[in-house]
């Protein structure tokens, strides 16, 4: 397998994006903090569940983190 020098630059890249929008969400008035974090999240685990193409391991982080986000947008507060 070939390294691609491109794939740390975005992953860093991707963190400082999500680092800022969570802390900007942090900034809204309650109920639209909790329904936005909890959006952010429940879609970052759709994303990594269509990214994992047969990888049970990031299937399952994926799930739980979709899990996570419902739970933190409709009950935990």
């Amino acid at each position: 397998m070939k390294p691609d020098p491109l794939r740390p630059l975005l992953g860093g890249l991707g963190l400082l994006i999500g680092f800022a929008l969570y802390g900007a969400a942090g900034k809204l008035a309650e109920p639209a903090q909790s329904l936005v974090i909890g959006a952010m999240f429940a879609l970052l685990g759709v994303a990594a569940f269509l990214y994992a193409r047969g990888e049970r391991w990031i299937q399952v982080l994926g799930a739980l983190l979709f899990g996570y986000g419902l739970l933190r947008a409709f009950v935990l507060h």
